[in-house]
């Protein structure tokens, strides 16, 4: 059950020490709607376009930022570990819902 969520900014755990992203929820899911980049949307396990060497999301902020990701609030449940779990755990709720 989730404890909360909270949203990925440059404060959030979605930034580690080092100053990278995790970029899992840019990679495990489906996206169905055109991103900029990929029209057509990318398959589960692809890695979007968008995101940069450091997996941080080159739309954030901006006003090209698909609603897709922008309605896409980080749980806790899925975050709060470390990226290959939140990867996993995508990964699993793709599978369960694709």
């Amino acid at each position: 059950m989730p404890v909360g969520t909270f949203i990925a900014t440059d404060s959030s755990p979605c930034i580690d020490k080092v100053g990278k992203g995790c970029g899992a929820c840019c990679v495990a899911p489906s996206i169905t709607t055109p991103i900029p980049g990929m029209p057509d949307g990318k398959p589960s396990g692809v890695r979007c376009v968008q995101l940069d060497n450091n997996d941080l999301c080159k739309l954030f902020g901006k006003p090209e930022r698909p609603k897709v990701c922008l309605d896409f609030d980080v749980d806790i449940d899925i975050c709060f570990n470390n990226k290959e779990h939140a990867y996993t755990y995508l990964i699993e709720l793709e599978s369960l819902t694709g």
